[in-house]
């Protein structure tokens, strides 16, 4: 039987700014009619859904302690509700492809991408962005059937080589604990890291021919921090800059035409916790196209309220970069506002704090609380 109700009352962010319309739902979509039950949300924000490009949180769930995976499965439920608590109703999680070992090695990945086919989901729409390193020469074959088997549509390309060190001869940083990870002794580690480095020479190549064999997938770039790397990037048909470092690199993406994303734990601290360019500068600057909670969830509705509160932008701005901007970015067009024939994703929050007292996803209500909770029973 289809789920037809109506919400009214309300103050709801449509696509032209705010409104007192009713909101009708039908089934999973939101209609320009409904037959069903209406229900009085008057004191309440109705919010398109919070989309999240990438989000590593979910770790402490499918791993919460060393040694602890015994069923990765089991950790989804845990991983949608904190979504649906913080207004999260579609999520990239962030899964490494990396030779740092440990839940970010190439095997973990796999294992982890067949254990979400087999979770059957609530409402929330998960997704997997695959952060891959690109002097992994040896592994592209690997990485382009995982993301054919698993229907990937979001890759991210990073290098966290310390590539000074190893050119200079020294020993990395962080070294015995990464290989710990790894399980590799350190010295095995760092001749691993050595011959990764050695492969600098390949990698566009490598990339070009990854980025031509699947051309229906987004691509990205990480940690940007000049204009020439972020230049070379979209010379290669990478078109998102996730969590550019320099107000430069931004800039650079920015007039190139690709999309900024940045951590919302950036713009809920203020200022970035490596000492990067700061994400309320960048917002005032109008250089970013959405936010992502990177490790931290909740950020993404705490990181609104921080830039409302600051005076860096008003309610609706500072909602699109949450929700209409990582839709766009992504291309995503069937969410990301409230509209007719739109997915009925949507957060209602209290307007007397600006708390999120419930979160739908597809029609479907995944989180309800309290005063919200208790119009509906």
């Amino acid at each position: 039987m289809t789920r037809s109700f109506t919400f009214t009352h309300a103050q709801t962010l449509g696509p032209d700014g705010w409104h007192d319309a009713p909101t009708h739902i039908e089934g999973a979509q939101v209609s320009d009619h409904a037959e069903g039950r209406e229900i009085d949300v008057s004191g309440f924000l109705l919010l398109p859904g919070i989309i999240d490009l990438h989000g590593d949180a979910f770790e402490k769930h499918v791993a919460p302690r060393r040694g602890a995976m015994n069923n990765l499965t089991t950790g989804f439920a845990g991983i949608e509700a904190e979504l649906a608590s913080c207004g999260i109703t579609t999520a990239y999680l962030a899964q490494f492809f990396s030779w740092e070992g440990g839940m970010r090695a190439p095997s973990f990945a796999h294992e982890f991408l067949a254990a979400r086919t087999q979770y059957r989901s609530l409402g929330t729409d998960l997704r997997v962005q695959l952060r891959f390193e690109t002097h992994m020469i040896s592994e592209y074959a690997a990485l382009s059937q995982l993301i054919d088997m698993f229907g990937i549509d979001y890759v991210v390309l990073n290098d966290h080589l310390p590539h000074a060190a190893l050119e200079a001869g020294k020993k990395p940083p962080r070294l015995t604990g990464q290989a710990l990870r790894a399980g590799h002794s350190p010295e095995a580690h760092h001749a691993m890291m050595r011959a990764l480095h050695e492969n600098g020479d390949r990698v566009e190549e490598a990339l070009r021919s990854l980025l031509a064999r699947h051309s229906d997938v987004t691509f990205g770039s990480h940690d940007d921090a000049s204009q020439d790397g972020r230049r070379a990037w979209h010379a290669l048909g990478v078109h998102i800059a996730e969590f550019p470092e320099t107000l430069e690199a931004a800039e650079a993406a920015k007039a190139l035409g690709d999309a900024v994303v940045i951590g919302a734990p950036n713009a809920m601290r203020g200022g970035s916790h490596n000492r990067n360019v700061s994400a309320h500068d960048l917002i005032r600057a109008g250089l970013i196209d959405a936010l992502a909670s990177d490790y931290h969830y909740p950020s993404m509705h705490l990181a609104m309220r921080r830039l409302v509160n600051d005076g860096v932008c008003d309610l609706a701005q500072a909602w699109a970069l949450i929700s209409s901007g990582p839709a766009r970015v992504i291309g995503c067009d069937d969410r990301g506002v409230i509209a007719p024939n739109y997915r009925a994703d949507m957060v209602i929050m209290r307007q007397e704090d600006m708390r999120i007292m419930g979160t739908m996803a597809q029609g479907r209500f995944t989180y309800l609380a309290d005063t919200l909770a208790a119009r509906l029973l």
